[in-house]
């Protein structure tokens, strides 16, 4: 009895070493991934920040860039300047797109930006009665990415209601191991919203 509480104690401390361990190495990739984000968006943080003008040619590049869309976007949120911000990204399906790259690329996910995104198909599913959707894309890698071999891969990002704003907070979800053309979209966004997203 002994040697069997010794045991479940080994396994438990080995439990809780390995999660404080994956939190602290988490918080860590988390905090310069934020620096590496906030840098990318440097030319314009500093001009608002010093309270120099910005002119919507200065906010375009960084709104067409996938990986700095979302970011420009809640930093002229916070300077009270959204009127600077494209028309043309400033829909719900550019930011589910934008979440989905970002999300991406964080080192427990792709760890990488996909070198292509395209939308699949905007999903909708009813959820008691009433319409939620999803934005599923498909999303690829090249070489020498480990992902490549996978070639195109499904992405979830949702749910939004008919009241949705774009760059809302939600669920980006990909599991990486669901391939285009062997599952479908709506199959995705439909295993998202039971196991990810929706009310459990």
């Amino acid at each position: 009895m002994r040697i069997i509480l010794i045991v479940i104690g080994v396994i438990v401390l080995a439990i809780l070493f390995f999660a404080i361990y994956r939190y602290i190495v988490v918080s860590i990739q988390n905090k310069k991934l934020n620096e590496i984000r906030l840098g990318r968006i440097k030319p314009i943080y500093e001009k608002l920040s010093n309270g120099l003008e910005v002119t919507k040619e200065d906010v375009f590049p960084f709104a067409s860039d996938l990986l700095t869309r979302q970011i420009t976007f809640q930093l002229l949120k916070e300077y009270k300047k959204l009127e600077l911000f494209p028309d043309v990204f400033n829909t719900i399906e550019k930011g589910a797109e934008t979440d989905l790259a970002n999300w991406l690329e964080f080192p427990t996910e792709l760890d990488a930006c996909p070198d292509e995104i395209e939308l699949e198909e905007k999903v909708t599913i009813d959820f008691d009665g009433n319409n939620v959707f999803y934005y599923v894309f498909k999303f690829k890698t090249y070489e020498p990415h480990w992902a490549s071999k996978n070639d195109w891969m499904l992405g979830v990002v949702g749910p939004y209601f008919d009241d949705s704003t774009p760059y809302d907070f939600t669920t980006v979800f990909s599991r990486l191991s669901s391939k285009y053309g062997e599952i479908s979209a709506h199959e995705e966004a439909k295993w998202v919203h039971e196991n990810i997203a929706g009310p459990r």
